[in-house]
């Protein structure tokens, strides 16, 4: 499983990357997670806010810090 954090490197962008983080801990999962900051590598994702949040190339968040049980259920949606 590959997971990307989308984001310019803001606060917000730093909770989702450890919301993530603490649910794959907590799912017992392991998974590559990649932080992109670059802008240019942020719009090929077409999205229209930061943070984002990417799991195996699909967008399942922009513009908000999901909730961890939000993003818990991304990860076990993927994992199976």
């Amino acid at each position: 499983m590959k997971i990307v954090i989308l984001g310019p490197g803001c606060p917000r962008c730093h909770e989702v990357e450890k919301r993530t983080i603490n649910a794959l801990a907590e799912l017992g999962l392991a998974a590559d997670v990649e932080k992109v900051s670059d802008i240019k590598k942020i719009m090929e994702f077409n999205i229209l806010g930061t943070p984002g949040l990417v799991i195996d190339g699909k967008v399942l968040c922009s513009g908000r810090i999901p909730r961890l049980e939000e993003i818990k259920a991304w990860i076990q949606g993927a994992a199976s």
